[in-house]
């Protein structure tokens, strides 16, 4: 009877270890056949995922050093950004500010254009807050315009149709920056930048790229 007992206690025990490690091949083949695996390190270029994970506290580390190679660094790492995830994150941060109730982004290769809707008493204020909110977002060699003029929010949202291979585009984003810089521009980023994060010598490169109502202020630096 006792061996009889032992017997079956073994095979028992034998079938739920066999039950175990099917179970986990089949979550296995689950994960590598999805391909949704939770993982913190998974290297997919979206910043702006949010992942529900009991490490949602955790800082973010990177450390990137220059390439002691003479052009290695010529901004390949910014290609990678997708620009209508970066400007829904700008639209949805600056909806966060005071007074600011509709928010328009255009992210292009070089600028940012963002055209709101406020009630705000202080529009040079507002117009601060909106335009660092997206210089905070954007690699720094982005030039931020903004505009309070709510008609601009339709021409904002005319040019999500185009792109840098879009003819005459130059052109066309002048033309809009032009109507733009009529609003507020906020406080000058730095001292030897004007409101929108341009320099004196990106200016004078560039003299019809709609920057000079700052041309005056940035000489007298």
């Amino acid at each position: 009877m006792n061996k009889m007992f032992m017997t079956l206690g073994l095979s028992g025990l034998l079938a739920l270890t066999g039950c175990g490690a099917n179970e986990m091949a089949g979550r296995d083949d689950i994960y590598e056949e999805s391909g949704n695996t939770i993982n913190v390190n998974d290297e997919r270029a979206d910043i702006y995922n949010v992942k529900n994970t009991n490490n949602s506290g955790d800082f973010g580390y990177v450390r990137h050093q220059k390439s002691p190679i003479n052009g290695r660094n010529n901004g390949d790492h910014y290609l990678a950004i997708d620009r209508e995830k970066v400007a829904d994150s700008i639209s949805k941060l600056s909806t966060d500010i005071p007074n600011v109730h509709d928010v328009a982004t255009l992210v292009t290769d070089e600028e940012v254009l963002i055209a709101y809707n406020t009630d705000s008493k202080d529009r040079n204020l507002t117009a601060d807050q909106v335009k660092r909110t997206a210089m905070s977002v954007v690699p720094r060699f982005y030039h931020v315009y903004v505009t309070d003029n709510p008609n601009l929010i339709k021409n904002v949202e005319s040019y999500a149709t185009l792109d840098s291979n879009s003819r005459n585009i130059d052109s066309i984003v002048d033309q809009l920056i032009v109507q733009m810089l009529k609003s507020p521009q906020g406080r000058p980023m730095s001292d030897s930048e004007n409101e929108n994060g341009v320099t004196k010598d990106e200016m004078d490169d560039k003299p019809d790229r709609g920057y000079s109502p700052h041309t005056t202020k940035m000489q007298n630096r």
